[in-house]
């Protein structure tokens, strides 16, 4: 399995960072709304309706995150004649049920 380091070797643009924060700060008030919801007994289906967003949300933010991973991490390994790498975005993509 490749070898994890705790940061980036190409650290994230200031435009992805500023974006999957906004993204993430969305997600978080809308899993906050549910909570609330849940709280004053709201029907389930709009408990349910909201929670489906917040599932949207996240993965929309892990396509983001996946898609830098590939095209830094990933390739960066791979130059570097690490091809183990590979067997990790085969894992990972298995857990976003790509």
């Amino acid at each position: 399995m490749a070898e994890h380091c705790a940061y980036k070797q190409t650290p994230r643009s200031d435009e992805l960072i500023v974006d999957v924060t906004r993204r993430i700060n969305r997600a978080i008030g809308q899993l906050n709304g549910v909570k609330t919801m849940i709280d004053n007994n709201r029907y389930c289906g709009d408990v349910l309706t909201q929670l489906a967003a917040v599932e949207s949300a996240v993965k929309a933010v892990s396509r983001i995150v996946l898609k830098e991973h590939l095209e830094t991490c990933v390739v960066e390994q791979v130059q570097a004649g690490n091809t183990e790498v590979l067997d990790e975005v085969m894992a990972l993509l298995k857990k976003f049920g790509a």
